[in-house]
């Protein structure tokens, strides 16, 4: 079952600058952010409503696509963007078959990760056409 979306911005990712650095970003032009330095610290959070979530590929214990699999299961409908420092044709292809709504090389470019975002909290419901179900 799809959970009601509040606005929110969730980025999963264990390197803290990048938290950081794509918090500022997305606060600064408007948007509600939390963030988790991992996928069991998003699991274990509270506000698993996100509109969408930006998500790092290569973490510990439970990488991007191991979480955006389990959310699958789970039903949680998302647009979820994935973000790696080792972009390959297997990640890509992977990604593809979860319906990640985009893969993006770090760090992620300012307009493309904008756009991404935009897009996803001005949908109602904040769960569109791109999200992983």
């Amino acid at each position: 079952m799809a959970a009601e979306c509040d606005g929110t911005v969730a980025i999963i990712d264990d390197d803290a600058a990048v938290l950081d650095s794509l918090r500022f970003l997305l606060e600064v032009s408007g948007h509600r952010v939390a963030t988790y330095r991992s996928a069991a610290d998003f699991l274990a959070g509270e506000n698993r409503d996100a509109d969408c979530m930006i998500v790092d590929q290569h973490m510990p214990q439970m990488t991007g696509l191991e979480l955006i699999a389990r959310l699958k299961a789970e039903a949680m409908r998302r647009n979820i963007m994935l973000i790696t420092g080792s972009l390959s044709q297997a990640i890509s292809d992977r990604a593809a078959a979860l319906g990640v709504t985009k893969v993006l090389e770090k760090p992620p470019g300012e307009n493309e990760l904008l756009d991404f975002v935009n897009s996803c909290v001005q949908r109602p419901g904040g769960a569109g056409d791109g999200a992983i179900a």
